[in-house]
């Protein structure tokens, strides 16, 4: 009996010597948790719009908002207007080089160092933004939009969209193709090779230099996005002609560019944030320019802008050149040529599906 009242109380030593080392143990880690969790992240965001510009502009603010709330102040993003840190087309070069951990633009404006990218934007006659967002993120558009990037040390995300737009504002009248000819125009992507294509000039410039430009005559037409951006930069002080449909770009889709290399320094569940944030802003925005558009063309009408159709001949023309100019562009880059082989068989059932149910409610409804 006494041997085993001496073994229980050894036992019950060791078991309490066991819990001391655990609660130890436990104090160590409860000390240095909060030490690992405490650690924040200064990161900087450049982008290609204006500051605070509607819709895009305060798109990019947004995300920054949700990631520093979502973080509890973990990781903070400074968002830079165009200009303020680097030019608003070199926001892609600038994450490359990591000047900036962060950029917010859209693919089409690098098309000259990664020609696929216009890819991942906008393609004339092509998809709208639900048909897009399907396939990048239910159809392997992302996968391939990460192992075009991964080359210049950047991970895409999608990170907002305009929906349908308009096809612009023109200070001449639009009644033939052959109204396109030596037309100068502010419009980007694929797009604008149709223009050219049709024996139109186009000229790229930044959202800030496009008013000055149009009332000036140093072009006679642009596209910018849509009534709620157009009426935000003045557009129809500048031009007579407000023409739709937006056959050049039937969706845009914004992106999140992050430097590798700085991605990889966040834990997890930062990283978790990061694709949450972008994922909640590619919805939001797009919601934002549904409403916001409606209510702006109601205004413009309201006050005498000249919003007409283009001709069916002239849609006609540009679509049978948009298929020449897209497959051209494809062929012409290895990484371009694969991304279209594949999208371009998924965008078909996409369009399959969308002809027999969505147009028919478009039409009866």
């Amino acid at each position: 009996m006494k041997r085993r009242h001496i073994l229980a109380a050894a036992g019950v030593g060791i078991a309490a010597g066991a819990l001391v080392g655990c609660k130890e143990e436990a104090g160590a880690a409860s000390t240095s948790q909060p030490a690992a969790e405490a650690k924040t992240f200064n990161w900087k965001m450049v982008t290609s719009w204006p500051k605070n510009f509607p819709g895009v502009g305060v798109g990019a603010e947004r995300f920054a908002k949700l990631v520093d709330e979502m973080s509890n102040g973990r990781l903070k993003v400074k968002v830079y207007a165009a200009g303020e840190l680097v030019p608003a087309l070199e926001v892609f070069d600038a994450v490359s080089r990591g000047t900036a951990e962060m950029g917010h633009g859209a693919p089409y404006y690098w098309k000259g160092k990664v020609p696929a990218a216009q890819f991942f934007c906008a393609l004339p006659f092509g998809p709208n933004a639900q048909e897009m967002n399907a396939w990048l993120h239910y159809g392997g558009g992302m996968k391939l939009w990460e192992e075009v990037y991964k080359p210049f040390g950047v991970l895409p995300m999608a990170c907002g969209a305009t929906g349908v737009q308009t096809a612009g504002w023109f200070n001449k009248e639009i009644n033939s193709v052959d109204d396109l000819k030596g037309l100068k125009m502010r419009t980007p992507g694929l797009g604008g090779e149709v223009l050219t294509k049709v024996g139109g000039t186009v000229v790229n410039m930044p959202a800030g230099e496009i008013f000055t430009a149009l009332q000036t005559g140093a072009i006679d037409a642009t596209e910018w996005i849509g009534p709620y951006n157009d009426q935000a930069l003045g557009l129809h002080k500048a031009a007579k002609y407000y023409y739709t449909p937006g056959w050049q770009e039937p969706n845009v889709t914004f992106e999140l560019d992050i430097n590798i290399k700085a991605w990889e320094t966040l834990p997890a569940d930062l990283q978790a944030i990061v694709r949450a944030a972008a994922r909640d802003v590619n919805g939001d925005m797009l919601d934002d320019y549904n409403a916001k558009n409606m209510e702006a063309m109601e205004q413009l009408k309201t006050a005498g802008v000249d919003v007409r159709r283009l001709p069916d001949e002239v849609l006609a023309k540009l679509k049978e050149v948009s298929a020449d100019v897209v497959d051209a562009t494809a062929a012409a880059d290895p990484a371009a040529q694969k991304v279209w082989e594949q999208q371009k068989a998924y965008l078909a059932r996409l369009y399959e599906y969308a002809e027999a149910n969505e147009k028919d409610i478009y039409a009866i409804r």
